[in-house]
């Protein structure tokens, strides 16, 4: 018996050596998507970050020109935003146009997000800029006609055609408050999305408008805002949205994201663009998971009516607090970003 049990014990061994072995990690694998899928990325930061001596990387510890790199990591459009007159001049028409340069030079496709703010606008702020404030409403609207016009006629005298160009910026109670506040006065909000609209087709025709809304998991907010935009005479080509979900809620925005971008085609006949996502810079590994489970819902879209998606501010890094980009410390892209090669 003690003969037996030796020789068990010494085959159970030598076969626990064989079950015990450890597989190599899974090699990730990107998310296959269309050949016209947009796989985007807001950089505006871009030449304040390099004005205040921050390098860009690659994984081998490459300096590389940030569009460049975007380009290398599977990126083909950029988003910047437009400030009307901004502290500083970051994000002035000036500085859209140096970006927008280096984008086109890149080989990218370009979306210019109009604020119509000197600062930033979101669902929170919508400040007109100051040399606008005392304006009347025949004169705002104007204003911002003209201003639109500016910087499209600025872009095009610099051999850039934008793709997209948004009336506004997280739109979801209107722009240039109070006048254009969409809760107090819808009309009045349409009416100077539709100024910009109209703007932007008279100066770049083919150039496509979106109206951008933030929380794109909310179908109540978007239905609530594109029903008043429809009802009052407003015109888009795109509805434009925002998602930045935790680590622990993602999958359940997503799902509730894609079933409302399939309810938008469905009401209004016009396709989606995710123009702005994040997550947590410290969690590349699960923002990796988010944006290829995101990129794998808008993709499925019918009839390609899923745009794209693009991340935002992916290049900061020890930059004025924010956490939500993805690039280590060291100035490289990390693990999150292999969602868009």
């Amino acid at each position: 018996m003690i003969a037996v049990a030796c020789f068990s014990f010494g085959c159970s061994k030598s076969n626990s050596s064989k079950n015990n072995f450890i597989s190599p990690p899974a090699t990730y694998t990107p998310p296959t998507v269309a050949s016209t899928f947009n796989k985007g990325a807001d950089i505006s930061w871009v030449t304040q970050m390099e004005a205040s001596g921050y390098k860009f990387y690659d994984a081998s510890g490459n300096q590389q020109d940030l569009f460049v790199l975007m380009k290398s990591l599977g990126f083909n459009s950029i988003r910047l935003r437009a400030w009307v007159n901004p502290v500083g001049g970051w994000c002035n028409t000036a500085d859209v146009v140096a970006k927008a340069i280096r984008a086109k030079n890149a080989g990218m496709k370009i979306d210019i997000d109009f604020h119509y703010s000197d600062t930033w606008a979101d669902p929170g702020h919508q400040t007109p800029p100051a040399a606008w404030a005392s304006l009347d409403f025949a004169d705002l609207t104007n204003a911002l006609s003209t201003y639109t016009t500016g910087v499209l006629d600025t872009l095009a005298m610099n051999g850039v055609t934008p793709d997209w160009a948004q009336v506004g910026n997280e739109v979801d109670d209107g722009i240039l408050w109070p006048d254009g506040l969409a809760s107090s006065n819808m009309a009045n909000f349409a009416a100077l999305e539709l100024a910009g609209y109209n703007a932007i087709k008279a100066a770049s025709p083919s150039t496509k408008v979106i109206v951008h809304v933030s929380n794109g998991f909310d179908n109540s907010l978007f239905e609530y805002l594109f029903d008043g935009l429809k009802n009052n005479g407003g015109k888009w080509d795109i509805i434009g949205m925002s998602l930045y979900p935790s680590t622990t809620d993602y999958t359940t925005l997503d799902a509730q994201c894609l079933a409302n971008i399939n309810a938008l085609i469905a009401r209004y006949s016009t396709p989606v663009m995710i123009v702005e996502v994040g997550m947590e810079a410290d969690q590349p590994t699960i923002t990796r998971s988010f944006l290829t489970d995101i990129i794998k819902k808008v993709n499925s879209v019918a009839n390609a009516q899923g745009l794209g998606v693009f991340y935002w501010e992916p290049e900061a890094y020890n930059w004025q607090n924010y956490g939500l980009g993805a690039f280590d410390n060291t100035g490289k892209p990390t693990a999150a970003l292999d969602a868009f090669k």
